[in-house]
C-alpha cells in the first residue's frame, strides 16, 4: 500500500514538472495529511472580541510556517525587529483594545461610601478611614483576581454576547486596624470564598467573605512577620470566629463594604488591562 502510495505521489510530481518547470513538489517524507480546517479559537476572551464579526476586520488569522521576517524599517529609529506576524498581532491589539473599550461602564471609578479615602499605585488600592481614634487601612491588589472558575464556564461553549457571564474582580485584601495606644496593628488576611459570592433570593444573608488568618504586626510594615504568631481560622471556634466577624463589621469591613470592594476592583482590574493592552500595542508597533 505505501509503495503504491509513493508511485502515485511520484507520477503527480513528474506530470506537475511537465505542466510548468517552476512547480516544486512536496517532499514525500512530509506527505498533506488533508484539507485543513476551520481556525480554532479560544474558547474565553477577555472581551467580545471573539463572539462579534468585529475581530475580524483586521484580516489575521494564524497561519502555520506563513510569517516572513522582515528588515527593520529604515524610517523607524528604535533598532527593533518587525515582522508580518507584529503587523497582525498589532492589528489584533487595536480592535481588542476598542472592544474593551466599549463594554467599559465609565472611565471613573465606582467611589466607596462611609468616608473610605482611595489611593492608587498601580495594581494596588489602599482604602483609609479614622474611627474614634482608630485608623483602619484595607488594601488589595488586583493582579491575579479573576477567579479560575470564571474561565472553566466559559470554556464549557461559546455563548453568546447576551448570555457570556461578567468578568468580577475578586481580590484578596488586608485589614489593618491601629490604635493610638497600641504598638502593634491587629490585621486580618481576608479573601472570598467561590460559593459566598452571590446570594440566592430567599435565603439568609451571609457573609460574602471571610477571614483566613490574624496576626499583629508592626504598624505600616507591609511585609507579613512570619515570627509573629498567626492564627489561622480554619480551625478556629466558630463563637471567635463572629466575635471577629463582628469587629471588623464595627469598623465598616462588612456585607456592603464587601461588594463595593469588589466593583471598585472589578473597574480597577479592566482599567489597568486596557492599559496594558494598549502599552503592549505601543511596544509591538514600537511607537
Amino acid at each position: 500500500m505505501l509503495k503504491s502510495v509513493v508511485r502515485a505521489v511520484g507520477a503527480a510530481v513528474r506530470l506537475s514538472s511537465a505542466s510548468t518547470s517552476t512547480a516544486r513538489a512536496l517532499p514525500l517524507s512530509c506527505p498533506t495529511l488533508g484539507s485543513p480546517g476551520p481556525a480554532t479559537t479560544r474558547p474565553f476572551t477577555r472581551s467580545l472580541w471573539v463572539l462579534s464579526n468585529n475581530g475580524a476586520s483586521s484580516g489575521f488569522r494564524p497561519k502555520l510556517f506563513s510569517s516572513k521576517v522582515l528588515n527593520p524599517a529604515v524610517s523607524c529609529g528604535c533598532g527593533g525587529l518587525h515582522t508580518e506576524g507584529d503587523k497582525a498581532f498589532g492589528d489584533f491589539l487595536f480592535d481588542e483594545i476598542k472592544e474593551e473599550k466599549k463594554i467599559q461602564k465609565s472611565k471613573n471609578l465606582p467611589k466607596m461610601s462611609g468616608g473610605w479615602e482611595v489611593e492608587m499605585n498601580g495594581t494596588e488600592t489602599k482604602l483609609t478611614r479614622n474611627v474614634s481614634g482608630e485608623k483602619i487601612t484595607v488594601t488589595f491588589n488586583v493582579n491575579n483576581s479573576i477567579p479560575p472558575n470564571f474561565e472553566e464556564e466559559a470554556e464549557q461553549g461559546q455563548k453568546s454576547a447576551e448570555e457570556e457571564p461578567e468578568i468580577v474582580s475578586s481580590p484578596n485584601f488586608v485589614v489593618e486596624v491601629t490604635k493610638q495606644s497600641a504598638k502593634h496593628s491587629l490585621v486580618f488576611d481576608c479573601h472570598f470564598p467561590e460559593d459566598e459570592m452571590s446570594h440566592g433570593e430567599g435565603e439568609e444573608e451571609s457573609d460574602i467573605f471571610a477571614i483566613r488568618e490574624v496576626s499583629f504586626q508592626p504598624e505600616g510594615d507591609s511585609d507579613w512577620k512570619e515570627t509573629s504568631y498567626t492564627l489561622n481560622t480554619d480551625s478556629l471556634d466558630w463563637a471567635l470566629y463572629d466575635h471577629l466577624m463582628d469587629f471588623l463589621a464595627d469598623r465598616g469591613v462588612d456585607n456592603t463594604f464587601a461588594d463595593e470592594l469588589v466593583e471598585l476592583s472589578t473597574a480597577v482590574e479592566h482599567q489597568e488591562y486596557i492599559k496594558f493592552l494598549e502599552d503592549l500595542q505601543g511596544f509591538v508597533k514600537c511607537n
